[in-house]
């Protein structure tokens, strides 16, 4: 598990090499400039990190859904995959074979995803994609709509998604969201940031291994 003996921080660059946009909608926007990425879409977009990261690894961020009069500005779909792998390319990457940002696209990826504030801002789940389409099994204890879980605009929250053996997990602003036991975890992949019609700012991107 785990604990103190944790390294570091490693922070991930926030640089326009480093990651790789997926999107539907033609005329989105992601801006990258002084430590923050500005992402501004009105259809589904994956912005993945360029590098595999092998756990155990807790992956860190803040996001603030941004809600300012603009067109995109409706407070929804804090999302991500992490430990995301393809079957079918032959070094596992996500990235072989370039998506075109709908969502049902990612069916086929062996990843952990979760979704705050999904569904306009009504609905928080967490699932384990199993690579095959039309299947994004959820359990009972992994979707919640209690207030508490949802999205506040204009507001930085912090998020930190766990892959620690079985121990699979997603933090929020300090306080667990879901904590799930793998007997078969992914145990390394790629993070990708993911949202649909919706305008989001991320800060202090980072990765702790143990």
């Amino acid at each position: 598990m785990m604990t103190a003996a944790a390294s570091p921080a490693r922070n991930l660059p926030i640089s326009a090499n480093a990651w790789r946009v997926e999107a539907e909608d033609p005329a989105k926007r992601v801006r990258i400039a002084a430590g923050t990425i500005d992402i501004d879409t009105a259809g589904g977009l994956t912005l993945w990190y360029a590098k595999r990261l092998s756990g155990p690894v807790a992956i860190e961020f803040e996001a603030m859904a941004v809600s300012a009069g603009g067109a995109k500005d409706t407070v929804s779909d804090l999302n991500a995959f992490w430990m995301a792998t393809d079957p079918a390319a032959a070094d596992g990457s996500p990235l072989a074979k370039p998506r075109s940002g709908k969502f049902e696209e990612y069916d086929t990826l062996l990843t952990y995803y979760v979704g705050v504030g999904g569904n306009r801002n009504t609905t928080t789940r967490m699932r384990r994609y199993v690579g095959r389409p039309g299947e994004r099994p959820l359990l009972p204890q992994h979707d919640r709509a209690d207030p508490g879980s949802m999205l506040v605009a204009n507001r930085w929250t912090h998020i930190r998604l766990v892959a620690d053996g079985r121990r699979i997990a997603v933090h929020r602003d300090g306080a667990p969201l879901f904590v799930m036991d793998d007997p078969h975890p992914y145990t390394s992949g790629w993070f990708g940031f993911r949202t649909t019609a919706s305008h989001w700012r991320l800060r202090h991107v980072r990765v702790t291994h143990p």
